[in-house]
């Protein structure tokens, strides 16, 4: 059976815990893409700074294999990650992996997916969005493309900026200035996106952050995203290595040791369950 949560949800914030494994360190929660949207919703509605708010600014995280391993070699990260409200299972080798140890997830949540899905709620609910990073002209495309989608969207205010501690004081500004933000998706690639929110969530009036890497790219039309044949195969990952070579060398590193690793983790396991 999953052990229950014992991180601290948003770094304090007073949720209840909820079933989730260890794959190599990392929590990963056992949710349902719609369990994953509702928690992100609710908590974007109820937190932020000041009064009439019953949680603290929160965040969400979208681990996949390359996340494991970036967080087994660098513990603020693995630390920032623990602290998330909700840890979805994002990548195809997180449910492969919690497979072979025999408590396998329910269901893998996309963070593309999800990021689509809290759009779609946003626009629907009234909530106000910022979209935070990516290349010079991305948010703003992707602003555009999102309203002619859902012409009701709030979208509270768009800036590329900087993710290193340097460049915070300019990204902080710019989401201030937006006033009150349900949902800020930062945009930086990991781990410099859960950095950013570590650094700075704490000062901005905003619901839930959450780090979603290239998704501005799919949402600005800049980068095809796999169509839905081959993302249900849980080949996604593989269209877009094709689409974006430039990613071959850190997965070719990543990867491989990650495999590895889960099936030594796996083992071990099951030898303990049996002695």
């Amino acid at each position: 059976m999953p052990e229950p949560s014992e991180a601290v949800p948003g770094r304090g914030s007073p949720m209840p815990p909820r079933p989730h494994r260890r794959i190599l360190g990392v929590r990963v929660d056992d949710v349902t893409y719609n369990d994953a949207l509702d928690t992100c919703a609710s908590v974007a509605r109820l937190a932020g700074i000041g009064p009439g708010y019953s949680l603290p600014p929160c965040y969400a995280v979208t681990p996949n294999p390359e996340f494991v391993m970036l967080a087994r070699r660098m513990p603020d990260f693995a630390e920032i990650l623990d602290g998330a409200s909700v840890s979805v299972p994002d990548g195809v080798g997180l449910m492969l992996a919690a497979h072979i140890q025999g408590m396998p997830l329910r269901e893998q949540v996309r963070g593309t997916d999800l990021a689509y899905g809290l759009m779609e709620w946003a626009a629907s609910s009234g909530a106000r969005v910022f979209l935070l990073g990516a290349a010079d002209g991305v948010a703003d495309a992707a602003a555009a493309k999102l309203c002619h989608r859902w012409p009701r969207l709030a979208v509270a205010g768009t800036f590329a900026g900087d993710a290193s501690p340097a460049g915070d004081p300019a990204t902080r500004a710019a989401v201030v200035a937006a006033g009150r933000c349900d949902l800020l998706l930062v945009a930086y690639g990991a781990p410099r996106q859960e950095r950013w929110i570590a650094r700075n969530l704490h000062r901005l009036d905003v619901g839930l952050a959450i780090g979603v890497g290239g998704v501005l790219d799919f949402m600005a039309g800049r980068v095809r995203r796999a169509p839905e044949p081959i993302r249900r195969a849980g080949l996604d990952w593989l269209f877009r290595l094709a689409m974006q070579p430039s990613r071959f060398r850190r997965q070719a590193t990543s990867i491989p040791a990650f495999v590895v690793l889960a099936a030594a983790e796996a083992i071990r396991m099951r030898l303990e369950r049996r002695g």
